[in-house]
This record gives C-alpha cells, structure tokens and sequence, in this order.
C-alpha cells in the first residue's frame, strides 16, 4: 500500500542529506513530485501533504490533472512537440524541455497570442545518448543567443536527463558538467540559474553536484 506521507519525509530528509554534505541550504533545492502514471485523487493527497510542484510527461495526462488541481504549480517535463503548446500554455509554471528552434518559434508565436511570458529551461544532452533529446552542449551559446531574440521567452536555467546506471555515481560527471555550463553561460545571462537533473535513482548526487530542481517519481508514488 501507498505510504505517501512516509515516502515524501523520506525524499525530502535524502535532499537535506545531500545537500548539507557539500555544505548548501536544503531549501535551495525544489522538489518536483513526477505525477506521470499517477491518478488525480493521489496527487491531491500529495498536494494536502505540503508537495507543491507536480511535473507531466504527457500534454493530455497533464490538462486533465492541472484542470483538477489548479493551485498547484506545474511543470512540463516532457518531449514537447510544437503543435501542442496552445495545450501547455498558460498553466504549467516552468517548461523543463525546450531543446531545438521550432519549438522555441511555437512557444513564442503563442505566448505572443495569449500574452504571456514563459519560462523555460533549455534540455541538454550532455551524455550524448542517441536515445534522449537535447542540445548538444556545443550547440548551446548559439541556441542561448537566438533565445534572446524572443522576447516572450524567458532562459532560467538547464535540464538534463542522466543514463540510467547501476550506481548513482556513475551519472556525477554528467550532473557536474551540466553545472560548469550553467555557470558559464550565466555569466552574460545571470537569469540562467537553475539547475533540473537528478530523479529517483541518482537525484542525492545531483543535488551534491548543485541541482536546484529534482524530478522525483517513483520514490515518492510506489
């Protein structure tokens, strides 16, 4: 049986570990509760246990729970395809997955109809799996600075998906060069601050490796 109360102090007490190991403030780092196959009474009865930030993979699955629960803040997590944005606009908080031109055009041409600013962070392949989506990390400055010609667009930060490995540690270089690029490139760009890596299986080392947003599913709903 579900122990959802259980699971979330147990979540939340890793991220304090974690974060307290390399000496950063716990509340500095966001807790995003993954809600992909995840039925609308049980994220209600996370969002009644103090979880605040929910994240959808898929656009239907998401408008049917942000219609449910509006007051929560949502996060689009998934592959975003273009003709679905009017979907996704305007109740999901932060876009964790923009990650080629076209789609950055679609946000912009819809944001500008429903006037709205959107955030968003920039997905990056910094593994180089054929299997994931993703910028390259060579094609980001040239990506960061057409995003900058968009003026509903707004760049906060980077997001990454790590293999999937037997041991969390393997996955830390890739966590940790996610943070050199974000470093980097917020020096011209200072809104480029956060940091989305890390789930279920590896999210104590990213947040060691300075995430700022972690997308937890499994953890919290098995």
């Amino acid at each position: 049986m579900l122990n959802l109360e259980s699971n979330y102090q147990k979540v939340k007490s890793a991220i304090a570990s974690a974060a307290e190991r390399v000496g950063r403030d716990p509340l500095s780092v966001q807790l995003v509760a993954v809600t992909k196959t995840v039925g609308i009474e049980t994220v209600q009865a996370a969002f009644s246990l103090g979880m605040a930030d929910f994240g959808e993979n898929r656009v239907q699955d998401a408008v049917e729970k942000v219609t449910a629960l509006p007051e929560a803040n949502w996060h689009f997590i998934g592959h975003l395809q273009s003709n679905k944005v009017k979907d996704v606009l305007p109740s999901f908080k932060l876009i964790h997955s923009l990650d080629r031109r076209s789609l950055a055009v679609a946000l912009q041409k819809w944001a500008k109809k429903m006037n709205l600013e959107v955030s968003v962070l920039i997905q990056v392949n910094v593994s180089g799996e054929k299997s994931k989506f993703g910028l390259a990390p060579q094609e980001l400055p040239e990506y960061l600075k057409y995003l900058c010609t968009l003026d509903r667009i707004k760049p906060c930060g980077l997001m990454t998906m790590a293999p999937y490995v037997d041991h969390a540690e393997q996955v830390r270089p890739f966590f940790r060069h996610l943070r050199q690029l974000r470093d980097l490139y917020s020096e011209d760009l200072p809104g480029l601050r956060e940091l989305s890596m890390g789930m279920t299986n590896d999210y104590q080392v990213a947040v060691e490796e300075g995430a700022t947003i972690v997308r937890i599913g499994s953890a919290i709903f098995s």
